[in-house]
């Protein structure tokens, strides 16, 4: 009994050598990251640590990942997007996107969520990268940056999806409606 005690006291010892090693040296990208994110140095240092716990947890798995940095990097901005989302505003689409003065009548109310439900259809319709853009920038109202930074992807690609997205979105809106 003895010897199997030592023997996973040894693999503890082993385990909290190999996490140091591979996992604490990253600590200042982790934080980086999550700081570009969020913008906020405290909720930053919160999901580093939130990161390391859950590393710590998965620590006897780590040697199936080929590239454990990846990994790293992937939990940090996962928990960072989901720290963003628990900030915005939940739901699938906001209300607001009903513009109303006070002064339509049912007939103009009616046409308008027709309308506005034909456009979420349209945008449902896109590549998943435009329809994932086009949300967070005309529905969440999330700056560019932040979507670049969200996604991963550089400013100018995220602009120039969004603007064929839009345009997409446009010309299948017009044509639905019968004015091109």
């Amino acid at each position: 009994m003895l010897c199997f005690l030592s023997f996973v006291v040894l693999i503890s010892e082993m385990e909290l050598e190999t996490f140091k090693i591979t996992i604490l040296p990253l600590r200042g990208k982790m934080f980086n990251l999550s700081r570009k994110i969020v913008e906020n140095s405290d909720d930053a240092e919160d999901i580093v640590q939130e990161a390391f716990l859950k590393l710590w947890n998965m620590r006897g798995r780590l040697d199936e990942y080929d590239n454990v940095e990846a990994l790293v990097m992937m939990i940090v901005r996962n928990l960072t997007l989901d720290r963003l989302r628990t900030r915005r505003p939940q739901g699938d689409e906001p209300d607001n996107l009903l513009l109303d003065s006070g002064t339509m009548n049912p007939a103009e109310q009616l046409e308008q969520q027709d309308a506005v439900a034909c456009i979420r259809h349209l945008i449902a319709g896109l590549p998943a990268l435009q329809q994932t853009i086009i949300r967070m920038k005309d529905v969440e109202g999330y700056e560019i940056a932040e979507i670049a930074g969200i996604t991963g992807a550089q400013p100018e690609a995220i602009r120039v999806n969004l603007s064929r997205a839009r345009k997409k979105i446009r010309e299948q809106y017009l044509m639905l409606n019968g004015q091109r």
